[in-house]
């Protein structure tokens, strides 16, 4: 018996024993995987809610549905590409995999592994979908557990390709093939003014690149090269795609930072912007000049920080202004709890309704965003602060705060002022 949700959330009593917490570890985890399919059922529903008032209001067949998943990523305080795939799953496991949705309702279940299940099924046809989801899902005649409920992550997706390979292996050999078209490079920032560089591609491909390295490393070492396995490999990679060819050369590719006019001078440390990675430290910055080619845009801001605006009486925002905007928004879709790139130079309030096209009434936003806006129901205001009101077809109102990327830091608190601050966070307490 599971005690109330907010019994559960209060947290375990002082002195609970070894037992007791792992106890309550469990039951939280299992009320997780129940809240993450009342999340599914819930989307699903306010997708069939938002397609009848849309069909009602005249939208065409191919539009019913449109920005209902932003509205999911809204909620949920993801992407919307995350919310689009929260929705999908939503519908798969409601219609196609009632045991997966079972064992999650008993608390037994995570969404990921919902996920794993229906990302492996999902080139099969919707009778073998649900053989799998019954082998791997149903409990037992003499109520056994559902298979999958013991198995690991790694266990679970290869039990279930392994079903899908059974039932329809000329599906599974399509999709691989298929898979090729999907391959792509992608860079997220690591700690430390560091970045992750992965690259999706086809396993001969993937396996060659590897060995490639591998073998360079193998030769360096051999050669006496002091740096580490890792290193040699990273190098490596870098002067052959670069065409670098030592490490202290200059690279010849272009990178982009973005910073104002008195940090690159040395008057003041504020951080810098390197298009494609976020912030990074000043010096750093100032460094990174003299050790490549990079293109410099200096950026002056008035005395609160805010950039100094671009106006335009055209439709579409001219280059230079959608450079603007870019750099200003830090290259990141506005839409709250999205991490896309911008793609789209949008206006906050329509164009067709009168809005101008200058830096207040303008945003970044990705594809996916930019589109769902222009949904049936859906509107945006510019605050005056330079922050970004989005009303969805619901009324919840949803604000996306001003850029504060070029905005001066606060001195920080000198040792008397934490000591005053302290006083007066026990003096909040106490009252």
């Amino acid at each position: 018996m599971y005690e109330t949700i907010d019994r559960l959330l209060d947290g375990p009593p002082p002195g609970a024993s070894e037992g007791e917490l792992v106890d309550w570890i469990a039951r939280l985890e299992a009320v997780k995987c129940r809240a993450e399919a009342v999340q599914a059922e819930a989307a699903v529903r306010l997708e069939e809610a938002a397609r009848m008032r849309q069909a009602g209001a005249g939208v065409p067949a191919r539009k019913l549905g449109e920005g209902v998943a932003s509205q999911v990523a809204l909620a949920r305080r993801v992407s919307p590409a995350k919310g689009a795939k929260l929705l999908g799953l939503a519908k798969i496991l409601l219609t196609e995999m009632p045991h997966t949705f079972g064992l999650m309702k008993a608390g037994l279940f995570s969404q990921w592994q919902a996920t794993i299940l229906a990302r492996e099924t999902a080139c099969l046809s919707l009778e073998d979908r649900r053989v799998i989801d019954y082998e791997l899902c149903a409990t037992g005649p003499e109520g056994e557990p559902a298979r999958a409920v013991a198995m690991g992550l790694r266990q679970l997706e290869n039990a279930a390709r392994k079903l899908a390979i059974t039932l329809d292996q000329e599906s599974v050999v399509n999709r691989a093939a298929n898979a090729a078209k999907d391959r792509r490079v992608s860079v997220r920032p690591a700690p430390d003014t560091m970045t992750w560089l992965g690259a999706l591609l086809p396993v001969k491909d993937g396996v060659a690149v590897f060995a490639a390295l591998d073998q360079a490393a193998k030769t360096a070492a051999a050669a006496g090269d002091e740096r580490s396995r890792g290193q040699v490999m990273a190098d490596t990679l870098v002067d052959r795609v670069t065409g670098r060819t030592t490490a202290e050369a200059k690279p010849r590719i272009e990178v982009k930072i973005v910073m104002t006019a008195e940090a690159l001078a040395n008057d003041n440390d504020q951080p810098a912007m390197v298009e494609g990675y976020g912030p990074v430290p000043a010096a750093w910055a100032r460094d990174a000049l003299n050790d490549a080619e990079v293109f410099v845009r200096r950026l002056f801001t008035d005395p609160v920080g805010q950039l100094v605006a671009m106006e335009s009486r055209s439709r579409k925002a001219p280059d230079g202004l959608a450079e603007f905007i870019t750099a200003r928004d830090g290259g990141i879709c506005r839409t709250v709890g999205c991490d896309a790139p911008i793609r789209n130079i949008d206006h906050v309030e329509r164009h067709t309704d009168g809005g101008a096209t200058n830096a207040a009434n303008l945003q970044g936003l990705c594809e996916r965003c930019n589109q769902a806006k222009e949904a049936l129901g859906w509107q945006a205001r510019p605050g005056p602060d330079g922050s970004i009101m989005t009303i969805t077809p619901t009324g919840h109102v949803y604000t996306s705060p001003s850029p504060d990327t070029w905005r001066p830091d606060p001195p920080p608190l000198s040792r008397a002022e934490f000591s005053l601050r302290d006083v007066l966070l026990d003096y909040s307490a106490a009252a």
